[in-house]
Order: C-alpha cells, then structure tokens, then sequence
C-alpha cells in the first residue's frame, strides 16, 4: 500500500480540476475496503488547531510529502502553520483513522478537502463533527478573517477588554442608547420568535474619523462577551472575494449568537461585490442570531441598498464632532493623567475647550501628545497653557489645509478615551 500512495497527492494534483476529488475518492476506497470514509470541504475542519489543543495525537505519514503554508500574522504573534496538502494518521479517544488533505485551484476558486477513514463511519462522522464544533467555537480570543483563512487571536481579545462604555466620551443619550439596543436585542429572542421576527440584526456606525467609532466597537464586543468575528479583508489568496463574503457569513451562522465586525465597510465593499455582500446580508439563507457591526467614515461611498434599506442596517449611529460638553470631559481627563507640573491650569483648561471647536477626538489626543513633547523638550514648568493654545493653533491650520486633499487624520485605533 506504501508504494501506491507515495506519489497519491501528486497523481491527484495532475488530473484536471473537476476530477481530482472524485480519483482521491475512488483510490482511498480501493485501498481502504474494509474501512469506512467521509470526504467533503468543509473550511470548519481545522486538524492543525485541533490537534495543537491536544484533542488528537497526529503523525504524518513519511511516505507522502506534507506541504506546509506558514503565515506570518503580524510582529509579536506567532507564526500560522496550516496544512495545505498532506496524509496523517490520527489517534483519537482510543480510535485509529486516517486523514487526507489536498488543496488545489481551478479558475482562481481554491479548494481544500478532506478525507477522514475509520473502521466505522459514525467513527469518522463523530471526529468530523468534533474538529468542527471545536474549532467553530470562540473562547476568549478573536476570530479574524483575512480574505483567505481564520485565524484566533488572543492578543486582540485582550486589548479590547481595556475599552469600556466608561472610559468612552460620548453624548451621554447616545452611549445609553447603544448599550441598551444590544442588551435588549441579545436578551429577546424569544420575543423576536414569538411575532415571527427575524432575530438578526445589522448596525453602522457613521462619522468622520477619531470620534470613537472604534473605541465603541471595542467596548461593545467587551460588555457583550459573545464570540466576535472580525474581518480584516474579503481578498482571498486564491479564489473570489464574493467567496470570501459567503465564507464570512457561513461561518457566522456556524457560531451564532455572535457578532461580525466589519470596519470601514466602505473600503470593503464594492460594485462588484455589492449583490454578494446584499445577498448574505438579506438573502435566503438565514442570520439567526448574527449581528453585523459595521463602521464607515464615509457614507456617501456606500450604496443606498446597503445603506438605506432597514433590513440590512436596521440601526444607524451618527457620531459627530465632540460638542464643548465632551470636548471638556475628555480634556479633564487627559490633563488629569498628567503629572502634576504639565497640567493645564484652571483658566486654561477653559481657553483649550475653547480653541478646539471643530476637532474630534484624535486631534484632541494628537494636540495633548505633541503638547507634552513639546513641554518636555523645553521642561518649561507651568508653561502648558500657552504650549497647548499654541500647539492648537497649529493643528487647526493643518486640519484647514487637508480640507483640500483626501482627510489623513492622526490614527483612528484608539481615538478616544
């Protein structure tokens, strides 16, 4: 049997596309006669995850070559190892099975599917089952999607745990309204159920850049604590992104009650992906229990079906520029970080609020950073009152001069506090 499987991945690998699934198969039956077999593509049967949990001891069978994709995930994350094609053999709560992946891509569709061989079939359905209900659920980490995989990141489900609706400055009716319109909708299925009510929902957050969008994602994902999808990108190393849109979806079914993430939805979606994104959104297939989060900077670059229609964005968040009233609470709370010597005086506290009409919440972070530089670098004590009414002075004027050109505002990733 070794001889005819050294070279079975390559041999499958060189039939025409439409036919390699269907060699594996009758190959993996010949060879396996007494044993039973299940096969399919499923993106939720995640082996390497799985058996890095240590839910199944896996060794790879030498006699075929294992390929390996190794992705890097960002500086300080570890490295992503994903079996792109390979033959294992899988201990398993006391059952030996084998298990085939092989990858491939026909016209720029990819495809990974998988072959799972045990003595008895409810053998292989069962560890099926087990990989993916494992792997589809969320357990303190953040499931990121890329275009092409997920991927489950602890350090993000950490870094949003510091955000909280406290610690955000907002129109105090607007903070309130969102944190109830999410505990209600989470706590009232059954009343969704009983008026015959599709128990989904879609919210976008709408306004210019540094004005807490981000910040309210973060604390919302926080305060709700049920498992979170975010996207990064729908562009696939292989394949369509109107694939990676119905991936997105699918696997948001899979894990529901939960919520998915989609920032700057304007970037994200477009012309020819519009019908895709609609379609899951509002299609045939149901949502039960998903909500989509989305944010965009800029609405007009949205399309009215995705922007007006109720059914798809039934919630609209409109987060303006900071009025005087939270322009001074994030201000105090700023200058109250501070060491005592780089405060803001009384007096000048007022005159900032003053001068900073117009700025949102990242240029208010921005003018208290290059503020404190600027007090450091000439250590004058007392003297903020007149670096900060200076330093927002000068950021009004660039604020005035990128008028003109496409916004480049000061990172949104933490824009207020």
């Amino acid at each position: 049997m070794m001889v005819n499987m050294e070279h079975l991945i390559s041999k499958a690998l060189a039939k025409p596309p439409n036919q390699i699934s269907y060699y594996v198969s009758q190959l993996l039956a010949r060879l396996h006669s007494d044993r039973a077999m299940i096969e399919g593509s499923s993106q939720a049967f995640d082996l390497d995850a799985y058996a890095r949990a240590g839910l199944c001891s896996v060794a790879r069978e030498l006699s075929i070559h294992r390929q390996i994709s190794t992705e890097w995930q960002g500086r300080g994350d570890d490295l992503l190892p994903e079996t792109e094609n390979g033959y294992f053999n899988v201990l398993w709560q006391g059952h030996l099975l084998d298990v085939l992946l092989v990858s491939w891509s026909d016209d720029g569709c990819w495809s990974r599917y998988h072959w799972i061989v045990a003595e008895s079939r409810e053998i292989a359905e069962r560890f099926f089952l087990d990989v993916c209900n494992w792997a589809t659920e969320v357990r303190g980490e953040i499931l990121v999607f890329d275009g092409s995989v997920w991927s489950k990141n602890e350090r993000l489900f950490e870094a949003i745990r510091a955000a909280s609706f406290d610690n955000l400055i907002l129109p105090v009716s607007l903070k309130q309204e969102i944190q109830n319109d999410f505990a209600r909708f989470f706590a009232s299925r059954e009343l969704y159920e009983s008026y015959s009510i599709p128990w989904k929902r879609g919210v976008l957050l709408i306004g210019p850049p540094g004005n807490g969008k981000t910040h309210t994602v973060k604390a919302i994902v926080n305060q709700l604590r049920r498992p979170c999808l975010y996207v990064k990108s729908f562009k696939p190393r292989y394949g369509t992104v109107q694939g990676s849109i119905g991936a997105v979806f699918n696997r948001a079914r899979q894990t529901a009650p939960c919520l998915v993430v989609l920032e700057d939805l304007d970037s994200l979606i477009d012309d020819k992906t519009r019908s895709a994104f609609l379609n899951e959104m509002d299609g045939f297939a149901t949502n039960t229990g998903v909500v989509v989060l989305a944010t965009t900077n800029h609405p007009e670059r949205l399309d009215p079906a995705i922007l007006d229609r109720p059914s798809r964005f039934d919630r609209k968040y409109h987060f303006n520029l900071p009025a005087a009233a939270e322009r001074l609470r994030f201000i105090e709370a700023k200058n109250e970080s501070l060491q005592p010597d780089m405060r803001l005086s009384e007096e000048g506290l007022i005159v900032v609020v003053k001068l900073t009409e117009g700025f949102s919440f990242a240029y208010l972070k921005e003018l208290f950073l290059s503020s404190m530089m600027e007090w450091m670098e000439e250590m004058k004590s007392g003297g903020m009152d007149e670096i900060m009414s200076s330093r927002a002075a000068v950021l009004r004027g660039q604020m005035t001069a990128a008028l003109s050109e496409p916004p480049i505002p000061p990172d949104d990733d933490d824009d207020d506090e």
